[in-house]
């Protein structure tokens, strides 16, 4: 139950209902083949899981025998490709000692890395997508509360990644090159006489551009910068918002021109680089509460939004605010400033009277942290489904008229892969408190571009202290004889270096000899060896 409502509600004037589900604009979507490919026997009724099994294997087979070349060869493998959605059973999960930020594949499915709250950032060669192997790591020196944000330039060779400061490291992401380069994104602004000075800002999220030239970062102190990597100059500031600038992205892979900013002032909006000078050039209005994090589809149309309204929306850019609409409006912030960190959100599904949003996805939970969202990849998916993390230890994968294709429960099938550790009990709540329960935030997720799997990084264990990376295949977790040890139950446990680690597959032996002590009944034994696994806290 969340916190008493104070003063007069900001919603009153709001549209006092949901989205219908399924989406009449996310199913002509579907049909017209924007996301992914659809047949028409595929929106019968009541369609027959027993023919889409048969045509499956057909296709299959045809794949296998090569009886289809080119572009049907292709289309072939898109449709083979849509419906193997990642499970619930985790192949392996890789514990950290700390909590996990982000964790994406590069656009090539090489590598991974992850971010954690110990001011790395660790790379793992993905080339085999179930066999992961580290080979590097980076460190943000003086960082403040965490990495907040790791991107990698176009061409897979840089990774760049920021704190709450206005310092952006960059390093390449080859094993043998180990400099890192500092970019003062608060060094004198061209063209700007009250320039900042380092520190007095924080970066929450960097893109590169899609020729990897320049960096945009979005700043807690309202704006967007503009750093020029060539010359190691911030080149511009982008003042719009009126509170912080959570996510940036660019719009389209092949052009630096358009990029998307969201905001905790609810809006999502456009600017283009060439005319910065007059501000944005388009605003999004929808989401009642501030937007957490935004990915573009990379055709320079379509832009995806996760909010702490509790909703994901998908947008298309043909549909924007003009600014001088925007301008005219008596109203566009409808926000009911609650804690998202420690508050819960227990407003009833309402919608922004000026709404342009494309699709409306709820179900997933956007508290604790500014949880990620993003588009499914072309080859390994067809690019038919959206996905996002949730704090109740979720990955949701949505269809694109709203429906729910599928839910990967991370909490599920990691709870208890770790043992209780007393060192560690600082993390947990404090010392003297007992064993808090197992629990999971899943703060991000990423579908690799060529392979059915997905892996899901957030905050998991003991009070939710410590951090993980799961992955997650189609029929996940079922191994091949000899890949796991005789009589091992659930994913495969390996440490943040991606080496099977025999401590993490040991007992919370503290609350295994209280135990012992206090009962020589085998069934109390039994329960607290089930309990110490994190299935009862």
């Amino acid at each position: 139950m969340g916190l008493p409502r104070r003063g007069i509600d900001p919603r009153r004037h709001l549209i006092k209902d949901a989205e219908p589900v399924p989406s009449p604009e996310g199913q002509k979507l579907m049909k017209e083949g924007q996301f992914g490919l659809e047949e028409w026997e595929s929106y019968p009724s009541r369609p027959n899981p027993l023919k889409l099994k048969r045509r499956h294997y057909i296709r299959l087979l045809e794949r296998e025998i090569g009886a289809y070349r080119g572009e049907r060869a292709r289309i072939g493998h898109q449709l083979l490709a849509q419906p193997l959605l990642p499970s619930t059973k985790a192949d392996f999960v890789m514990h950290h000692d700390a909590k996990c930020y982000s964790g994406q594949f590069s656009q090539d499915g090489n590598f991974f890395y992850s971010s954690s709250q110990d001011f790395r950032v660790r790379l793992y060669d993905s080339s085999n997508p179930y066999n992961w192997k580290h080979y590097k790591t980076v460190t943000y020196p003086g960082g403040r509360w965490t990495i907040t944000d790791a991107t990698l330039s176009p061409d897979n060779k840089l990774l760049a990644y920021s704190s709450i400061d206005s310092t952006v490291y960059v390093s390449n992401t080859s094993s043998d090159m180990e400099e890192t380069v500092a970019l003062d994104f608060a060094a004198r602004v061209r063209g700007n006489r009250n320039a900042l000075q380092r520190g007095q800002f924080g970066i929450w999220s960097i893109r590169f551009s899609g020729d990897g030239r320049e960096m945009v970062a979005g700043a807690n102190d309202n704006n967007l910068y503009v750093y020029d990597i060539e010359t190691r100059t911030p080149v511009l500031k982008m003042s719009g918002h009126r509170n912080d600038v959570n996510a940036v992205c660019f719009a389209d892979v092949d052009s630096p021109h358009i990029l998307f900013s969201g905001s905790d002032d609810t809006t999502l909006k456009v600017w283009d680089r060439r005319s910065m000078a007059s501000g944005e050039v388009g605003v999004f209005c929808g989401h009642l509460e501030g937007l957490t994090y935004i990915d573009s589809k990379g055709d320079g149309r379509y832009v995806l939004s996760n909010a702490k309204d509790q909703t994901m929306k998908l947008w298309d850019i043909r549909k924007m605010m003009s600014p001088s609409t925007f301008s005219k409006l008596k109203r566009t912030n409808y926000s009911s400033h609650y804690d998202y960190r420690s508050e819960t959100y227990d407003y009833p599904p309402a919608r922004h009277p000026q709404d342009s949003s494309v699709v409306t996805y709820r179900s997933h939970s956007v508290l604790r942290t500014l949880i990620r969202c993003h588009f499914s990849p072309l080859t390994s998916s067809g690019s038919r489904y959206v996905y996002t993390g949730s704090s109740n230890g979720k990955v949701y994968i949505y269809n694109l008229d709203a429906t729910i294709a599928s839910i990967i429960d991370v909490y599920k099938a990691t709870s208890g892969t770790r043992p209780w550790r007393e060192e560690l009990s600082y993390r947990y709540g404090g010392w003297g408190l007992g064993v808090p329960r197992w629990d999971t935030c899943v703060r991000d997720a990423s579908w690799h571009p060529n392979a059915g799997v997905l892996a899901a990084t957030g905050w998991n264990g003991y009070g939710a202290s410590t951090g993980s990376v799961t992955l997650h295949a189609w029929g996940g977790g079922e191994k091949e004889e000899g890949e796991k040890e005789e009589g091992e139950d659930g994913p495969v446990r390996l440490n943040c270096w991606g080496k099977r680690d025999p401590i993490l597959y040991r007992r919370s032996e503290r609350v295994w000899e209280e135990a012992e002590e206090n009962s020589e009944d085998d069934g109390f034994r039994r329960a607290m060896s089930y309990a110490v696994r994190g299935r009862l806290w």
